[in-house]
């Protein structure tokens, strides 16, 4: 079975399944894809993801910040920790830093990103990162405000072996969505060879960034495989190799399983 550890949805489209989100869990669940985690990216959709992960006993939440959104951003820390504590809340974020989109706002983002991480370290739940185009300010947030003890995952991971190295060595995962597929991604595809199995996630990010051969389409968790498929051709794996392990992956950093 397969995990989809990060995707959006209270955001994919539900055309296809007349607008029934039960009908496209159970499409990705067809495809073994057994488990999602909804990621929250503001507080106006904290509620929302909180409701889905309520809903379905296979989907977990997480409440944080998007550094784009911190424009929105009025969520102190003790509001934070107060959603985390619901039981199908399993993470912190996503928060951190993106200077590709928004170089302009540098403090604030660093700011947001640090309370994300104090909050994550109090309260005992993993922290999930954005990082573009601010390795050097990323990690060196992590270092300072992170809890080595509880770490996090690198999500979408669009950056160089050295960064992904470093925050392995700082307890993190790396997770890997659709790009991994993409034709000009052969950088990246050296990354995937060069994280070690027990280290890595796979995610759709959906409803974005649709892997090879639906790249231009809507964005699903049933997309999952073609990652994982890609995943265990970089590695030299069989595909239930990656699926086995990477779900594994996911219940040691989000605490979950036996």
């Amino acid at each position: 079975m397969l995990v989809d550890s990060h995707c959006h949805l209270d955001r994919i489209n539900l055309d296809p399944y007349d607008g029934d989100l039960a009908a496209a869990v159970d499409a990705a669940g067809q495809r073994g894809v057994d488990r999602l985690l909804c990621i929250g990216i503001d507080m106006g959709n904290a509620p929302d993801v909180i409701a889905i992960a309520e809903r379905f006993n296979n989907i977990y939440a997480s409440v944080g910040v998007h550094p784009l959104d911190i424009s929105d951003d009025l969520c102190p820390e003790d509001t934070l920790l107060k959603l985390a504590d619901h039981p199908k809340v399993v993470a912190i974020g996503e928060t951190g830093l993106d200077y590709y989109y928004s170089s302009d706002n540098k403090a604030a983002q660093q700011q947001s990103f640090a309370r994300h991480l104090r909050v994550s370290a109090q309260c005992g739940k993993p922290i999930v990162v954005h990082t573009r185009n601010a390795r050097e300010d990323t990690l060196a947030l992590i270092q300072e405000h992170g809890n080595p003890n509880v770490a996090g995952v690198l999500h979408c991971f669009t950056e160089s072996w050295e960064m992904a190295e470093a925050a392995i060595e700082m307890g993190y995962y790396i997770s890997f969505s659709g790009i991994i597929t993409f034709k000009n991604a052969e950088e990246l595809r050296e990354v995937v060879r060069r994280v070690p199995m027990e280290r890595l996630l796979v995610e759709t990010d959906s409803p974005y960034l649709a892997p090879v051969p639906y790249r231009g389409k809507k964005n699903e968790p049933k997309y999952v495989v073609e990652v994982a498929e890609c995943v265990a051709e970089l590695k030299g794996l069989s595909f239930a190799d990656v699926a086995s392990q990477t779900s594994r992956n996911f219940d040691q950093l989000f605490h979950l399983g036996a």
